[in-house]
């Protein structure tokens, strides 16, 4: 059996060691509902990937759970539709 021929002390084992750990993942923000959901898969607040519906997320709900998130829903969509760009004639009147 192999046996080392001298010992490694804590800060050379340490330093060996400094490269692992964990990382936080980069999370993107999902265009339907805003929450932040991973890379290339499907939000799990509201079902879309990629701007289409993919999973119903209502089917699994509750009546009380679903009423909430509908209103949730209606009220991310109605903040989307007030932010609309300006044109030049509003711009130029403020």
């Amino acid at each position: 059996m192999a046996v080392p021929k001298q010992h490694k002390t804590k800060s050379s084992r340490n330093q060996r060691r400094m490269h692992i750990y964990l990382e936080q993942p980069k999370l993107a923000v999902c265009p339907k509902c805003g929450k932040p959901v991973l890379p290339h898969t499907v939000c799990l607040n509201c079902g879309s990937y990629k701007g289409k519906e993919v999973i119903n997320v209502m089917k699994k709900l509750t009546k009380k759970e679903k009423k909430k998130k509908e209103k949730e829903l209606a009220g991310k969509e109605k903040e989307e539709k007030k932010e609309k760009p300006l044109s030049m004639e509003e711009l130029s009147k403020k």
